[in-house]
């Protein structure tokens, strides 16, 4: 077991100037806020001495729950009034005449290829009725403790489709049937896994020369967080897919391009060393096939994924869709310390772009941020021949552009962050938030050095190009942080998923990472388990809605129209952790066995089916 995530080791050499930097300048510059949760006052922070006059006409809370205490049980915790339901857990078969689950692992690949993937991440429901949807969730990677019966030790060819069978997205049709939500048998029903064919479009085609592999474009991988576009179809994002490559050969050596990337000889998965499709010396191209957004319509089960390279290629956290003056615009953050906030503008009315029948993701400008200390910001257009994106300096056209999207933002001078993830846009502000859910610190001048647990910003656009920023919040305990303005309703760490609903709920997902989570040497024992909270970004109030499991991840959130059934993902419940344990193929469940909590099971990756008793909106 490692202490430190590997998401929190820099690949940016840039010299460009970190956000940490730029972050300690504007707290040093701004008044930190005594008695709110926000960290400074500024354009968009709500304060006490911001508050509207007595005579202004009072607007009812947001937040119309009890909080629930932090905790380390085994189980999920909700306020009172509130119901859970466990819905399509891993292996769960996508039709009622598939192969049933076994808990002793033993499926086939052939048969997880039909049955819900491993650890549920991002997800978007579509509706088809008032009590009918579509619900398409991702599956971010495989744990071989507990999708084998015997792990990895030895790793076979079978071992390497079944893994690869467990990743990508299901896309099922759930319906409310007598007051439960319960997945159903559809047409729409089907896997999209690391094997199935896609295609690409945009400026990197697939006969693109650095894509023209051994195989045929197929598959997606390490699926993290995700997006619904304003046409209804999902884009899911590939995160870490640099981990699924090595080789055994003693005379490959990384690129400049590899090493921005993470790729490396040995590989975590160790794939290579059954699959020759991810040995990157005998099949160099197949990596370049990686790191994109991919779109699936889930209403068009025949057709085949596309991977939109005009958005870029890095570590996708996740894709956040609105709209300005009728184009589309997509957020996207990538997950590593030192890397990157992005944004996609497209060219023109995106409605008009599906009229002759182009994809609005095909034509446009990918951007990405640069932070100032006054709180203004820019966003640095990547687009070949502007800037230093010039042939003079080795930059082909605009597919080296996009297919070296890190090496390009560092090229331009965009700022590195503290690990960006998912970023959500406010449905009546249009504020954008964003999480950076830790980082590894190293800087004086930074009042967060080391930033174990976090922190959200926050901007308001000012046309393509400029914006204003400012910290929402610092997360943390009081405890172990004096700078941190939370109590024992709402102390939390590691921000990772976030959204909003309709009435302007900021819902907060966290990711401690499983070296930390619990412990008091790392300042999360009275934190305790992965959770779910609601904020106001009106007033700054929060409160703890929901604790997951041991050693789980709370990620995934979608609603319902209505707002009245939320739709959040337990992701893997179990796994090893320096406070509980490790696992083994003996003793999958030696740190959690939740949720069919079987003697002779092993933690399953769910969906969280909660509505109130009362049938009320969720958080109100």
């Amino acid at each position: 077991m490692t202490s430190l995530d590997p998401d929190d080791l820099s690949s940016n050499t840039s010299g460009n100037r970190p956000f940490q930097e730029v972050m300690a300048a504007r707290v040093s510059r701004r008044a930190v806020v005594v008695g709110g949760t926000a960290v400074a006052a500024g354009f968009l922070t709500a304060t006490p001495a911001q508050a509207a006059p007595a005579s202004a006409p009072k607007k009812r809370d947001l937040l119309g729950f009890d909080a629930v205490p932090a905790g380390s049980a085994d189980a999920v915790v909700v306020p009172e009034g509130y119901s859970v339901d466990v819905l399509i857990p891993w292996g769960t078969p996508i039709r009622s005449n598939g192969p049933a689950w076994r808990k002793d692992a033993s499926n086939t690949a052939a048969e997880q290829a039909q049955q819900i993937g491993f650890n549920h991440d991002g997800m978007a429901y579509f509706p088809l009725s008032h009590n009918r949807g579509l619900l398409a969730v991702n599956h971010e990677y495989t744990d071989a403790v507990m999708i084998y019966p015997d792990g990895d030790a030895v790793l076979t060819k079978e071992k390497v489709d079944k893994a690869l069978a467990g990743h990508g997205v299901s896309v099922v049709q759930i319906a409310k049937v007598n007051g439960k939500w319960r997945l159903v048998d559809s047409h729409y029903n089907r896997r999209i896994t690391g094997s199935t064919p896609v295609a690409f479009s945009g400026p990197v085609p697939a006969d693109h020369p650095k894509l023209r592999a051994n195989n045929p474009p197929m598959g997606t991988l390490n699926n993290c967080s995700s997006g619904p576009t304003p046409w209804g179809t999902y884009v899911t994002c590939e995160e870490n897919w640099n981990q699924y490559f090595g080789t055994t050969s003693t005379t490959w050596t990384p690129t400049p391009e590899h090493a921005r990337y993470g790729v490396s000889r040995n590989g975590g998965a160790r794939w290579h060393e059954a699959d020759p499709r991810f040995d990157v010396a005998a099949n160099p191209h197949e990596v370049n096939r990686f790191g994109w957004g991919v779109e699936i319509d889930p209403r068009r089960p025949d057709a085949k994924p596309v991977k939109r390279t005009a958005l870029g290629r890095f570590k996708h956290e996740g894709m956040t869709f609105t709209e300005s003056r009728g184009r589309v615009v997509a957020y996207s953050g990538d997950d590593q310390t030192g890397d990157y906030i992005y944004k996609f503008v497209g060219s023109g009315s995106w409605r008009v772009q599906r009229l002759f029948g182009r994809s609005p993701l095909d034509h446009g400008t990918l951007y990405v941020a640069k932070f100032n200390d006054d709180g203004t910001g820019q966003w640095l257009p990547l687009v070949h021949g502007q800037g230093p994106l010039t042939k003079a300096n080795g930059w082909a056209d605009q597919a080296d552009v996009l297919l070296r999207t890190r090496q390009a933002a560092d090229a331009v001078g965009a700022t590195p962050m503290d690990r960006p993830e998912w970023i959500a846009v406010h449905p009546k502000t249009h504020e954008v938030f964003v999480t950076l859910t830790n980082g590894n610190g190293g800087n004086a001048a930074n009042p967060r050095t080391p930033n174990p647990y976090g922190h959200i910003i926050k901007w308001l656009e000012k046309g393509d190009t400029a914006f204003e920023w400012d910290i929402f919040l610092l997360a943390g305990d009081p405890q172990y942080d004096p700078s941190v303005e939370l109590d024992e309703t709402n102390i939390f760490g590691s921000p990772d998923g976030i959204g909003f609903d309709r009435d302007g709920r900021l819902w907060i997902q966290t990711d401690i990472s499983n070296s930390a989570q619990n412990r008091p040497d790392r300042g999360y024992d009275r934190i305790g388990n992965n959770q779910l909270l609601a904020a106001d970004p009106r007033t700054g109030e929060i409160r703890r809605f929901l604790v997951g499991p041991r050693g789980c991840e709370i990620t995934g959130l979608t609603f319902t129209p209505d707002s009245r059934t939320l739709f959040v993902n337990v992701q893997h419940p179990g796994e090893a952790t320096n406070f509980w344990g490790t696992p083994t193929p003996a003793n999958p469940r030696a740190v959690s066995n939740w949720p069919d909590f079987d003697p002779n099971g092993r933690p399953r990756a769910a969906t969280l089916v909660i509505r109130k008793h009362d049938g009320g909106v969720i958080g109100s």
